[in-house]
């Protein structure tokens, strides 16, 4: 195995405030990570940190064997493939979904003057078949729903054949609907052995697709428990990590957490 993400004792510190405390992490090329804690516990951080947008303030990340200060991360984030609100957010409403997809090529939002390959073009409709958005390919990214433009944006970050994959919240705003399509494909893609790594970052437990492998709990910057989904996600982590008691339940692949009723 190769390991596609370590971060070794790394604190980020802004503002005179820690946002990350001394966090050890390891993520090998067959694993898929889902990575949980409240707001504020540092988990947008860690991807900032993972798509090497960011630097640690202490101690070191390596990505894809390179140490962050050491190499070259506008080459190295071509190797990474990111899906974000806020990289939709920055898509031209009238750019066509076949074109956002095939800009990837380039690392740009919105065509331009660049010039692509038939072999581009060709490999942009076999990922927007994977994920059942081919016959979109020609409408505007502006005029599709939620749940379409999330999968358009998953689509986009794998074009290039990314060597880690890293979703923040791509679930996030969905109506029951979207989300489930979603996280069924997420699932088929994370069984795949042909798939990269794969760190997602979510608030929920029901939005774990089947498929991911570990679990990474944090809260307060601090790591709480990482490790096998099965071993790592309990009920006990879970009330460390959110600060109230769960009943916690896991059935046909898919977890689900309930607060337990109040004493008083």
């Amino acid at each position: 195995m190769t390991t596609v993400l370590s971060l070794t004792d790394a604190s980020y510190v802004r503002n005179q405030r820690p946002i990350l405390d001394s966090v050890s992490w390891q993520v090998d090329d067959s694993e898929r990570w889902v990575v949980l804690g409240p707001n504020g516990a540092g988990k947008s951080t860690i991807l900032k940190l993972a798509t090497a947008t960011d630097f640690p303030t202490s101690g070191s990340v390596d990505v894809l064997e390179e140490r962050l200060g050491k190499v070259d991360v506008f080459e190295l984030r071509t190797r990474i493939g990111f899906v974000s609100s806020a990289t939709a957010r920055r898509i031209p409403p009238h750019e066509k979904v076949r074109d956002v997809v095939l800009t990837a090529a380039y690392a740009v939002e919105g065509r331009w003057n660049e010039q692509y390959d038939a072999i581009d073009v060709r490999q942009a409709d076999r990922v927007l078949a994977e994920w059942d958005l081919l016959e979109l390919a020609e409408q505007n990214f502006g005029t599709l729903s939620d749940g379409e433009q999330k999968r358009v944006m998953i689509a986009r970050s794998v074009m290039t054949d990314p060597e880690v994959l890293l979703l923040d919240e791509p679930s996030a705003n969905l109506d029951l609907g979207a989300r489930e399509r979603l996280l069924q494909m997420l699932s088929g893609f994370a069984s795949s052995p042909f798939s990269p790594a794969m760190v997602m970052v979510t608030h929920h437990v029901e939005e774990i697709p089947p498929g991911f492998t570990h679990v990474l709990l944090v809260r307060d910057g601090k790591l709480l428990a990482a490790g096998p989904i099965e071993q790592t996600l309990t009920s006990a982590n879970l009330e460390a990590t959110f600060g109230l008691p769960f009943d916690l339940t896991h059935a046909n692949g898919r977890y689900a957490a309930v607060a337990k009723p109040s004493d008083t």
